[in-house]
């Protein structure tokens, strides 16, 4: 039973020591690579979301606008009720 303690702990010191080799090197090696597989966006495809975005913004912020206006409106018309 204390030989299988003793394989655990030496796995668990195996792994930390594979995980700190390579170092600041390696970490900017892995980078480098994915980041050659990404795939960027054209000029075109962000000038197209970024419109897309800001009319969607502007769609919602008309919505809560009005929402937020009749529910005041309401709220006022409520108040207005019980101190008449």
């Amino acid at each position: 039973m204390a030989k299988d303690t003793k394989d655990t702990k030496s796995k668990k010191k195996d792994a930390k020591e594979e995980k700190s080799k390579g170092g600041l090197r390696k970490y900017f090696k892995e980078l480098r690579a994915e980041l050659k597989k990404v795939v960027w966006p054209t000029r075109q495809q962000v000038v197209n979301n970024t419109g897309v975005v800001l009319v969607v913004m502007s769609v919602v912020g008309l919505f809560l606008f009005a929402v937020d206006t009749g529910l005041s409106y309401a709220i006022s018309k409520l108040i207005g009720l019980g101190a008449g």
